[in-house]
């Protein structure tokens, strides 16, 4: 099972996030908040985790397909309320190849609701947290 963990030192906010596998990234707040803007906020990385899933799955299914597809973006955005939950994700899917049929492009638009994040996203996660 991989493992993430992030760790939070002296510095306000500012965690650095690593993986089993050995790559680091960092999460942080913006400056208004009291970080540093040196990295995503946590629901940026989200939003991030969408739009990274839904590019991988559609490209995935367009190679096994042999689709002519050159190149896909995700745009997500995300709302947040007053409590600064995300309450709302939208994703603008743009599919590059001029000779992917209308069919193979809606096609491809239901195949990024199907990625395992969005699937995760739109489904109820138990989430469980203790003291180590």
């Amino acid at each position: 099972m991989p493992t993430l963990t992030g760790r939070s030192g002296p510095e306000p906010y500012l965690t650095r996030i690593t993986s089993d596998t050995g790559h680091e990234l960092l999460a942080d707040e913006p400056l208004d908040k009291g970080g540093q803007n040196l990295g995503l906020t946590p629901g940026e990385l989200l939003a991030a985790s969408l739009s990274a899933c839904v590019c991988i799955t559609v490209r995935m299914y367009a190679q096994r397909k042999q689709w002519p597809l050159t190149g896909v973006e995700a745009q997500v955005t995300l709302e947040r309320n007053e409590q600064q939950v995300v309450t709302r994700l939208g994703c603008a899917l743009q599919l590059a190849g001029e000779q992917l049929t209308e069919e193979q492009r809606l096609r491809l638009l239901r195949v990024a609701e199907l990625c395992p994040i969005h699937k995760t996203l739109m489904g109820a996660v138990p989430i469980s947290t203790q003291l180590a």
